[in-house]
């Protein structure tokens, strides 16, 4: 996270940046702060091609609103129990 964060302050819309630290923070629980990276990531002038875990390669935009709404879907499922 202090990584990502320090790589942010230098580059405040690299959409791979924020989605990494949108995920660490979701991962961390922090989903209101992963939500904000998510957004940003959406909303950056920056696009770029990146490279998923699985392999595949997706425009950083389409691979933030993915991480969004799996994010969404999360957290609406948390609520309901």
């Amino acid at each position: 996270v202090a990584k990502l964060e320090e790589k942010l302050r230098s580059d405040r819309n690299d959409p791979a940046a924020l989605i990494n630290l949108g995920t660490a923070y979701a991962r961390l629980g922090r989903a209101d702060q992963a939500l904000r990276m998510y957004n940003a990531a959406v909303a950056s002038d920056q696009r770029y091609e990146l490279e998923l875990g699985d392999g595949r390669w997706m425009d950083s935009r389409d691979a933030a609103m993915r991480a969004r709404e799996k994010l969404v879907s999360a957290m609406a499922l948390a609520a309901r129990r």
